[in-house]
Parts: structure tokens; sequence; C-alpha cells
């Protein structure tokens, strides 16, 4: 398709913007300009007309620059018109082709983790429905979800849990506080739950966690297959994928990360 015409100054003038976003704090204009590519008179130039649109504010004692208040409202505007969900379930269909499995979404519901919506790969057996709610221990989500939202909010869940995993002496999952607290851990340092067999004999399936602006969890994307055929190691392709498309999608939706 033939690249639409616009106005390359626009384009310019937007690497400086781009640049304080990203900035830890406000820039002196040659630090600004070298990082966006120009010279500080170019670039000058365009911070004086940033500053008229209130997009940029220059602090007269020490001259530097940052981000002004229409650049804050034009980004409190563009979160409140995000709806996480719908974004990811527009990212369902090639994922599973990519990963060649059955790949879902879950959030955080009145019972616990909740599938919300499903890719089933054409392959597939059919393992979990729409509404499922999901076990923090057995299941990859159930991980994902006990390890990033609020402790009063799983602690009960995850207690009841402990309690009947011991019950049924389970050899499979944790059995104490100081297990399941290694489990989630793990999952932190990885970026990723995982499980094989726990949920379902012969099933197994990685859950990365989206974060919204506030770097708060939003939902988790999931992806499962049989254990025959579903490569279920931390470097393989399932997970390098799953993990790269939730940090895509955490990044739209306004996560900041360290460095960034």
């Amino acid at each position: 398709m033939k690249e639409r015409a616009g106005i390359q100054s626009v384009e310019v003038g937007f690497a400086l913007l781009a640049v304080l976003a990203k900035s830890e704090g406000a820039l002196m204009l040659r630090d600004l300009a070298s990082a966006a590519g120009m010279s500080a008179a170019k670039a000058h130039r365009y911070l004086v007309s940033f500053q008229r649109l209130n997009l940029v504010h220059q602090d007269h004692a020490s001259t530097r620059y940052d981000l002004g208040p229409a650049a804050l409202q034009l980004g409190l505007a563009a979160l409140t018109r995000l709806d996480p969900v719908k974004l990811a379930r527009e990212r369902m269909a090639p994922l599973m082709a990519k990963i060649g499995h059955t790949v879902a979404l879950a959030v955080w519901g009145n019972q616990g983790p909740t599938i919300v919506h499903w890719q089933e790969s054409p392959h597939a057996m059919t393992v979990l429905r729409l509404g499922d709610v999901m076990p923090l221990l057995t299941s990859a989500t159930g991980r994902c979800f006990a390890a990033y939202m609020p402790r009063d909010l799983t602690g009960p869940m995850l207690k009841a849990e402990l309690a009947r995993a011991q019950k049924m002496k389970r050899h499979d999952v944790p059995l104490t506080q100081a297990d399941a607290k290694a489990m989630l851990d793990e999952v932190r340092e990885r970026g990723l739950a995982r499980v094989v067999d726990a949920l379902l004999p012969g099933v197994a399936g990685f859950s990365a966690p989206v974060f919204d602006s506030d770097g708060h969890l939003a939902l988790a994307m999931v992806s499962l297959g049989p254990t025959s055929s579903f490569d279920a190691s931390w470097d393989g392709a399932p997970a390098k994928a799953l993990r790269h498309a939730a940090q895509q999608l955490s990044a739209e939706l306004g996560q900041v990360t360290a460095g960034a």
C-alpha cells in the first residue's frame, strides 16, 4: 500500500516530545536536542512552539525543559479510552497462530481469576470454558494473579487451597506458605507462571501478566496445550511469544518500566 503523505516537521518535532516522555526528568536544551538527533538551534525552534501549545514547559530557574500540562491532558485522555480486554482480544488470533496452541484471557472476578476470552486451536481438546474460575495453586493463570494481585485479595483463597492440597497429600504443588511464596517469587522473577500436569493430567500452560499505567495487574494472557506437543520450557516458543505479547500490551496501556 502506498504510504500516505504527512507533515515531516511534525514528525521531526515529535522526537523531542518522545525524548521527554522517556526521560526520568527535565532536560537541558543541549541534552534534549542530542537525544532527539538534532541541533540545539533547531530543537529550540520546535520547543518555542511546543511551549505556546503547553506541550512543553521550561523552568526559568534551571532552564530545563519538561512535558507541559497539555501533554498530561492528552495522555490522560488516551488512557481513559483504553480497554485492556478489547486490546488483548485483538492479539489473540495472531498469537494463537504463532504459538500453535490455545490462548485465553483472564481477569480478576468476584471469585478469583476468571476466563473471559478463549481462542481455541483447531486441533485442541476443550479443557476450559468462558467464566471458569482458576485455582491459584494448580493453574498458571491462578499463579500469575497470586503473584501480582494484592495479598488481601488472594490470601484467603490461597490459604484454603493450601489446606486442600495438604489434605489430599499432593506432591506436585506447594503445601506450605513458604513453598507458595517461593513459587510466586519465581513467577515475579521470570515474569511468567507455568504449570505442567498440575491442573489437568497431560496439560501444560503459561500465563503472563499485563499491567496498566499504574503498575496494577490488568489481566493475564494464557497459553496451554497437551504436554505431548506443547513446549513447556521457560525459553521455548510459547513462553517467549506470550511474554513478549504481554509486555507489548502493558506498554500500550501505559506501563512505565525501569530505565524507560
